[in-house]
């Protein structure tokens, strides 16, 4: 039990499937209610999709475990109903400090810019984003959540895939249109199929010690390369929520995981780190080791795998939970316009291909920031140290300071489903790129720009007045079509539109600059955020072939 939080026992009711001589069949099925699993029924359940989540425990998570939170998987978990209580309940920040010795020699803003809804990251204990993930996912009617459900067999047939599913009252089978497979890195699915996950185990362990203290640190995180009081290896403190700080301790790969979790081990750790001066409790502790490895396909037939279940990094750079929430970010709105006939089965394919790219992207960064924080020889450490020596003085030497890179979105640069560019463009919004925030308002109501995007197909058209944009007709076609496009006006001066368009006034100028937008461009954001397509010129037949293109319709 912890202190600072209650947890508390999701009810058990027994299924209706029980004693049933057939298997209900259900549209989608999804193995595992931790965040990602969680993430991925709301994100299909708002969208109408029925949805039948299953998880073996009646729990939330023990222990912090998932801590950071960075703002593309706010931007994410905005659009399921529930990062305000993740703000509001967690601890902001956007600076860090590297350590080496008892000298500051680097740090990082993650948000230099002004005008951004979140900020560059949240620490917030796992248990707390599952908690809210389970209030929002209950009250959505689509979505059937049953607790102390484990399934125990299954099988993948060309046109379902069948579970046996047991409960404290017995085993009952069911049948899955779709399986989405989020039961963790251990995944009892993936052995099931007789897939690997393959990849790299580093020798070396962690000590993990949740701290309930009063303290005046910031709201930062700060790492230490070998500390006085921590000698010849690293340290790592975030704050978290009611008043927990998490500190993790290198510890070495011979050390005993069991001797390392004992109290009068943990204590005088902490005390050397703090001083003898502040007061705490543990909170809790755990000793880990780590993996960096993937799947070589998150795609199956019928079966889509998500989360760590899919892959697996070391935790330094945040890169774990935020990218599994980011999978299905990418993969709801795909399997939705699947089931709904308006894309082909080649779509998901494309699911695959794209976060098997961000995996190796996060695989790549997090051995690199794992090799500089652990060096495994002599030459590794005395390089190591030597950056370390030079990173506070020389600002070269910082680029290669690497206490881990944060996690930040992947760009999709060589997706198939994006167009690519016909003019040029400056700035970061280019095909493929999650698109970025800006303050809007519509006559007196101001709004973000990124809670406006998303689920839907949708069209940015930027115009110095909303009566200035041309081809209204075909545009309100697009808007009524098979696959409709949501068309949104964006002007330095408001107004409105003639032809009954949204207008978003850039009043800021932030859009402008971030999107270097000028009048009659325009941009195809998919309904994960990301952009399609961007051009200088609106032309509807074009937009029609990239909406083609980005859906795996292109004939």
């Amino acid at each position: 039990m912890l202190s600072t939080y209650q947890y508390q026992k999701f009810e058990y009711h027994p299924p209706r499937e029980l004693g049933a001589d057939k298997a209900v069949r259900h549209p989608v099925v999804i193995v595992g209610a931790g965040p990602v699993g969680l993430a991925a029924a709301i994100d299909l359940a708002q969208q109408n999709v029925p949805v039948l989540l299953l998880d073996d425990d009646d729990t939330v998570s023990v222990g912090s475990r998932g801590v950071c939170y960075a703002k593309r998987a706010l931007e994410v978990l905005d659009r399921l109903g529930v990062a305000d209580p993740c703000v509001d309940k967690g601890v902001s920040w956007n600076v860090g400090r590297t350590f080496f010795r008892s000298e500051e020699v680097y740090s990082f803003n993650l948000l230099p810019q002004p005008d951004h809804h979140r900020p560059g990251m949240i620490n917030l204990q796992q248990y707390y984003l599952e908690e809210f993930l389970v209030k929002r996912a209950r009250s959505l009617p689509s979505l059937d959540l049953r607790f102390r459900n484990k399934v125990v067999s299954m099988r993948a047939q060309d046109d379902a895939v069948a579970l046996q599913v047991e409960t404290p009252d017995g085993v009952y089978p069911v049948e899955a249109d779709w399986l989405i497979v989020a039961d963790g890195a251990r995944s009892p699915i993936r052995r099931m199929m007789g897939l690997e996950a393959e990849g790299k185990v580093f020798m070396d362990r962690f000590l993990i010690a949740d701290v309930v203290m009063k303290a005046d640190f910031p709201a930062e995180r700060w790492f230490w390369f070998d500390p006085p009081f921590h000698p010849g290896q690293s340290v790592l403190l975030h704050h978290q929520a009611d008043n927990v700080w998490r500190i993790d301790f290198q510890l070495g790969w011979d050390a005993d995981p069991e001797e390392e979790k004992r109290p009068e081990k943990v204590i005088p750790r902490i005390k050397a780190m703090l001083g003898e001066e502040h007061e705490f409790e543990l909170e809790w502790v755990s000793v880990y080791t780590f993996q960096c490895r993937r799947m070589a396909k998150f795609r199956h037939g019928r079966v889509l795998f998500v989360g760590d279940a899919a892959h697996q990094v070391s935790p330094f750079g945040a890169r774990g939970a935020n990218s599994g929430i980011q999978d299905t970010d990418n993969l709801a709105w795909k399997l939705r316009l699947v089931m709904d006939g308006k894309a082909p089965d080649s779509l998901l394919d494309t699911y695959s291909d794209e976060r098997t790219c961000a995996a190796d992207e996060n695989l790549l960064n997090s051995t690199r920031s794992t090799d500089f924080i652990t060096p495994k020889t002599k030459t590794s450490l005395a390089f190591r140290n030597a950056v370390l020596g030079l990173a506070r003085h020389y600002p070269f030497a910082r680029a290669l300071v690497n206490s881990g890179r944060l996690s930040v979105p992947t760009i999709l640069a060589d997706s198939v489903l994006n167009t690519p560019d016909e003019a040029a463009f400056a700035g970061d919004m280019a095909p493929g790129a999650p698109c970025d925030d800006s303050p809007m308002r519509a006559q007196v109501d101001h709004f973000w720009l990124l809670g406006r995007l998303g689920n839907r197909f949708q069209l940015l058209v930027y115009a110095d007045k909303p009566g200035d944009v041309t081809q209204a007709d075909a545009l309100q076609a697009l808007m009524s079509g098979s696959l409709p496009v949501d068309v949104i006006l964006v002007t330095p001066s408001g107004g409105r539109s003639p032809h009954g368009f949204r207008v978003f006034e850039d009043y800021t100028g932030r859009f402008a600059e971030r999107y270097d937008a000028r009048p009659g461009s325009a941009w195809l954001i998919r309904p994960d955020q990301h952009i399609a397509a961007r051009w200088r010129a609106l032309d509807v037949r074009r937009v029609r072939q990239a909406l083609a293109r980005a859906t795996c319709n292109q004939e």
